[in-house]
């Protein structure tokens, strides 16, 4: 048979062309994150009070506030990577680095049918998010549009990431008494609202410890809304762990926690981890996905036309896991751990009202002063308490507006920053009382 090579031809077939629509000229403009901006304001406090010191709060980033990953870490790591050399590796990371992470970081057994297959490597929480995204619209329902299941007040970058690769976000019920958590009764009426609007929810995202309320869930609570979430047709859930490893208790086992579902649900449960937070290295920016082996393969067909992660942040982990986390994450654990301890006292002790789970985060209701300044919510306050007394926070208006009352506190710094920073944050609230 002739191919003819002198007509124009589309690279798949005609009924698998993406339709033709005009929403790009309808989105909603995705604006940049602000929470990349926040600490600028203690430049102008600086200048006006050089000898004073500053306290930054806002940090979600252990590598500036505390030690970050250890030299002998990096070094193996670099030793790695000159053995290795710098030639292309799979879009999944490398074979040692699947292996490493089922063997030595989660020690998985045989039973829990999770091999190193399951595993992919992403480039950092955003990367494997927006992955984890795209494999959940094809692999579900299999429609764009449908919508994301996220906390009443959550993470910025889950407003804004599944948007930008065509989910839709829908935040759930939830009230500030309990950390805006889920239920399963805001679950259920989460799935009649899609109804309503034509649309159907295609994955419910559970966070703990939470960013950014710091809202712990307790695995029992998880494993519920996981069920519930299965028992309304909701394909999939997925877990993001990133900051469950720095708690005073216990991290996650996923042994354990994969124990309390069947075969068949275990197929629809993703899970998400990595270093960025545990470990400080938000710049070696390495994340892995735990999925089922068609959720993977799915991920690691896009990726090898998208974003490859790079050998350094897989062989990091790698020098990492090898170790033993506990022992590689200590310089980032334990003084967060004192600084939680500090910090929850001190909130007691001046009558705030807060949300202190574990993690990195406090929340902080800050109504009385907002109303004593006349602002309506907390974003106007990110910026005074900066400039006018060198402590930077994060709005949690920036969250969303349920969160217009409340201010997220970062104590990953040593107990006497965190100490200092809380202090300083007193100091600027009660000077909107005065007159």
């Amino acid at each position: 048979m002739k191919i003819d090579t002198n007509s124009p031809t589309t690279a798949v077939p005609e009924k698998a062309l993406i339709p033709v629509d005009d929403f790009l000229r309808r989105r909603a403009a995705i604006p940049p994150s602000r929470m990349f901006l926040i600490k600028h304001g203690l430049s102008a406090f600086k200048e006006k009070e050089p000898t004073r010191l500053t306290f930054d709060a806002s940090q979600g980033d252990g590598g500036a506030s505390l030690p970050g990953v250890p030299e002998a870490i990096l070094e193996k790591a670099f030793a790695l990577q000159l053995a290795r050399g710098t030639s292309y590796d799979m879009p999944f990371g490398t074979d040692q680095f699947r292996r490493v992470v089922i063997e030595n970081y989660w020690q998985m057994d045989s039973s829990s049918g999770i091999d190193p297959e399951n595993v992919a490597a992403a480039v950092g929480g955003r990367d494997a998010l927006a992955k984890a995204y795209d494999a959940i619209l094809a692999s579900g329902h299999g429609r764009i549009g449908d919508l994301i299941l996220v906390s009443r007040v959550p993470w910025i970058s889950y407003n804004w990431g599944p948007y930008s690769v065509g989910a839709n976000v829908l935040l759930a019920p939830g009230e500030p008494a309990d950390g805006w958590a889920f239920t399963p009764e805001g679950i259920e009426s989460s799935v009649e609202y899609a109804q309503k609007i034509g649309r159907r929810i295609a994955a419910l995202i559970i966070t703990t410890p939470d960013n950014p309320t710091g809202n712990t869930i307790p695995e029992e609570r998880m494993v519920a809304l996981a069920k519930k979430a299965f028992s309304l047709s909701i394909p999939y859930v997925l877990f993001d762990w990133m900051y469950h490893f720095i708690t005073d208790e216990s991290p996650m086992d996923l042994n354990r926690f994969l124990a309390h579902f069947e075969p068949e649900e275990r197929a629809r449960l993703i899970f998400l981890d990595g270093l960025t937070k545990s470990l400080g290295a938000s710049n070696i920016r390495n994340a892995h996905l735990i999925a089922s082996k068609s959720i993977i393969q799915y991920i690691v067909s896009q990726a090898s036309h998208t974003v490859i992660p790079t050998y350094f942040s897989t062989a990091v982990a790698v020098a990492a896991y090898q170790m033993g986390f506990a022992e590689a994450s200590k310089s980032i654990v334990e003084p967060t751990n004192a600084s939680r301890r500090v910090l929850a006292r001190f909130l007691e002790e001046n009558g705030f009202r807060f949300i202190l789970g574990k993690g990195y985060y406090a929340f902080i209701e800050v109504a009385g002063w907002l109303t004593a300044a006349g602002w309506s919510d907390s974003e106007p306050l990110g910026a005074y308490l900066a400039e006018e007394h060198g402590v930077a926070i994060v709005p949690g208006a920036f969250f969303s507006r349920f969160g217009g009352d409340w201010i997220r506190f970062s104590y990953a710094t040593p107990p006497d920053r965190t100490l200092g920073a809380a202090e300083r944050l007193l100091e600027g609230l009660n000077a909107l009382n005065v007159g």
